[in-house]
């Protein structure tokens, strides 16, 4: 799968970068079984499963999580810009959502 990877977000439409990188450098990790988590700043959530739209170009998933130590829970939608770029929108349920875009972690870099 194309978005399998650790994806390294640099930057957020609702958030700046002293709170999206606040505890670590924001990510989304997808796993090839399609399982993953991302956190950003006080954000962390782990998925399950996901889905490619029929090209494959997007994938998008449901999540559950904390935001500052609450129950959370939303979606997100990712499109690849290239093979080391993307663009998503996280969504919470019944609250904020923001577009980010992120690159793609060079294996044995931070």
């Amino acid at each position: 799968m194309k978005f399998t990877g650790t994806w390294l977000i640099t930057e957020m439409d609702e958030w700046d970068e002293d709170y999206f990188n606040m505890q670590v450098q924001a990510y989304v990790k997808i796993k090839q079984d399609g399982g993953g988590e991302f956190q950003f700043g006080l954000v962390h959530g782990y998925f399950s499963n996901g889905w490619l739209d029929e090209d494959g170009e997007a994938y998008e998933f449901d999540w559950e999580g904390s935001s500052e130590m609450d129950e959370a829970s939303g979606s997100c939608l990712l499109t690849l810009t290239d093979k080391d770029h993307i663009e998503g929108e996280i969504r919470f349920f019944n609250a904020d959502s923001s577009g980010f875009q992120a690159r793609r972690m060079k294996k044995g870099k931070a």
